[in-house]
């Protein structure tokens, strides 16, 4: 993703008194449990930490998400995949394996 691409992506994150999480540009919930939860946004990956995590919603059309619970951190990790064009994107194993 370059630097045009990502200032185009709608994505931001609102935390109302470390009880509630609000993510916009969420295109899937990678994983869940009460600990933590792992996003895949329009940036990256988001990884959520806390305690009594519970998501009350998700809408992946809209990419919004909300999660409540005791909110101790967040972290962003490698940017997504530019699909369909090659950039970015990582070889297949066999690819590895074959050059």
């Amino acid at each position: 993703m370059d630097e045009r691409e990502l200032e185009q992506a709608e994505h931001s994150v609102t935390i109302l008194g470390r009880e509630r999480l609000d993510v916009k540009g969420v295109s899937r919930v990678e994983s869940f449990d009460e600990e933590e939860i792992v996003l895949e946004t329009d940036l990256g990956m988001l990884t959520v930490r806390g305690q009594e995590l519970h998501i009350q919603n998700v809408d992946v059309e809209r990419g919004d998400f909300c999660v409540e619970g005791l909110i101790n951190g967040l972290q962003y990790s490698a940017l997504p995949r530019v699909r369909g064009t090659g950039k970015g994107k990582s070889k297949g194993f066999w690819d590895r394996i074959l050059r």
